[in-house]
């Protein structure tokens, strides 16, 4: 069977098992486009059109973090790479496996300066840093290579995201051959040995504690065993927001982000580290002291030498070393610590006591949409006051349920990452909660939500503008610029795009309005001011 480079390289996404991408055609992804039509040739693979590409790599990104498997987005050259690239950063920041697939110019012109359409002279160097690799297809039989690279990578390393691109004429090249994808390695193991040694330190430890970032979603069940054996306080990342659920006894959440958590994390005399780079951007308190030692466990081998020192490291799949290390744990016999049940209890008290005015308003609020949701529904946020407060008052209580941009912190992500999210699960709730500053980056994505017929709750938290950035303004005297722009009329922009609109006036109206919008057969932008008074009470 004799078809294009480009039709070969859609059925070889759909034998690595991939059913969706996203994307917007382009004169230079015509090829490619061939095998995304249900003709002859074509894979499986449906084509979900975005509004923009950076809205398609968010997309991408919003699938990889509902699933843990890969997000594809295919995008023309030139313009269509540097809008994506915002996506791609975010996706290596927050180690999600999201493949880029795009065109480039014809192979010829690679490199010579010529002047020719969407020309970047060295394309790949535009997204070098802020991927696992990224290459350029010179011949078809580079793909199939390419391809099993970047798979490869997904299946068995740190996931980061990966660039193919392919120039036209690359693209319109036949094929003869059928492209069959290659033996996924397995993820790397820990050594017996040092699971021994970590779980005989944990057991005879006066006061462990476990940390857990977004690489331990598949260890949650384990996780949860190894903390009430010892009784230990879980503290997590954004990104693992859930795998303890947050009401648990033991469970600090994302206390991680707070001063009253530094606190009990600097009391700890052992602490589990699991797939956490407890990096900088885990908290918004400040840098992490540590003095107790750390075990830690990471599929990324540099991790266990960064800017905290550690004990025992053990390279290894979070969930297969967790498994382990229940076991290894379980002749210890320790009920769950009432004194640590006590302390989280009056830790979480002593956060919730400190909150300021808008605080107040956003936790009222998030209280309200918990009580709508089920225990597995995906909240995608955006970089807004609103989702920080959430960070530690809004109870998660199953992994991957809660999306927050904490590495690269970008805006515009929660309403095309609650897309990828709601395409990837369409039986899960999906609520976006964005501010009124961050929504206008990717509000045309509305139009993908309302094509697709998806309800899916927006909540546009309107505080007037970028509000902690004019925030952080005021506290150092600095005069207000570029912080308080008009904004739409937020009815008429529903009505533009083919969504439902409520403007909740009370309690009631807001989780009735919010119950409707999880049932209906378009998105639902939800407009609720900061200040409001039933938000004050």
């Amino acid at each position: 069977m004799t078809m294009t480079c480009g039709e070969a390289t859609i059925r070889l996404l759909s034998r690595y098992g991939v059913s969706h991408v996203f994307g917007i055609p382009g004169v230079h992804t015509l090829d490619m486009c061939r095998g995304l039509t249900g003709g002859e040739n074509a894979g499986s693979v449906q084509h979900i059109q975005a509004r923009n590409e950076l809205g398609a790599g968010f997309m991408a990104e919003g699938w990889a973090r509902a699933t843990g498997e890969v997000g594809v987005a295919i995008v023309i050259s030139g313009p269509g790479v540097t809008n994506a690239a915002t996506a791609l950063a975010q996706c290596y920041a927050e180690s999600l496996p999201m493949l880029l697939i795009s065109a480039e110019p014809p192979s010829e012109t690679l490199g010579k300066g010529w002047g020719v359409l969407h020309e970047i002279t060295e394309q790949k160097k535009v997204t070098e840093p802020i991927t696992a690799f990224s290459a350029t297809a010179m011949r078809p039989s580079d793909i199939p290579d390419l391809m099993a690279k970047a798979f490869s990578h997904f299946a068995s390393e740190r996931p980061r995201p990966c660039h193919i691109s392919i120039p036209i004429d690359v693209q319109a090249m036949p094929v003869d051959d059928i492209w069959e994808p290659v033996a996924l390695p397995p993820r790397p193991a820990y050594q017996p040995d040092m699971i021994t040694a970590a779980a005989q330190m944990l057991t005879h430890a006066s006061n462990p504690l476990i940390m857990v970032g977004g690489g331990a979603t598949h260890a949650a069940q384990d996780i949860r065993a190894i903390a009430e054996c010892l009784g230990a306080i879980v503290t997590t990342s954004t990104a693992g927001k859930g795998i303890v659920p947050d009401d648990h006894p033991l469970s600090l959440s994302a206390g991680v982000v707070t001063k009253d958590g530094h606190n009990i994390i600097s009391s700890a005399d052992m602490i589990l580290a699991v797939g956490t780079e407890l990096a900088e951007t885990d908290s918004f308190a400040g840098a992490l002291h540590i003095p107790g030692q750390i075990i830690r466990v990471d599929i990324d081998p540099l991790k266990l030498s960064d800017q905290h020192p550690t004990t025992i490291g053990i390279v290894s799949d979070a969930a297969v070393a967790m498994a382990a290390l229940k076991d290894a744990c379980a002749g210890h016999v320790e009920q769950i610590s009432t004194k640590n049940t006590a302390i989280v209890a009056a830790t979480k008290a002593a956060i919730m006591s400190k909150l300021n005015a808008s605080e107040k308003q956003h936790s009222r609020l998030l209280q309200l949409m918990r009580g709508c949701l089920s225990d597995h529904a995906i909240i995608s946020n955006d970089a807004c006051q609103i989702a920080y407060t959430g960070t530690f008052a809004m109870p998660s209580r199953a992994p991957r349920s809660w999306f927050f941009p904490a590495g690269y912190c970008a805006l515009g992500n929660a309403l095309p990452n609650a897309i990828g999210a709601k395409m990837a699960k369409p039986d899960h709730d999906v609520v976006t909660v964005v501010g009124d500053g961050g929504f206008m980056f990717t509000m045309p994505e509305l139009m993908v939500a309302a094509e697709h017929n998806m309800p899916l709750p927006v909540i546009v938290w309107d505080n007037g503008g970028y509000k902690q950035i004019r925030d952080d303004m005021d506290d150092r005297n600095i005069p207000r610029i570029g912080v308080e722009g008009m904004r739409p009329d937020f009815e008429l922009l529903a009505k533009a795009c083919h969504c439902d609109f409520i403007a909740p006036k009370d309690a009631d109206s807001f989780t009735t309005g919010l119950t409707h919008a999880l049932a209906a057969s378009r998105p639902t932008l939800i407009h609720i001011c900061e200040n409001d008074e039933w938000l004050c009470v």
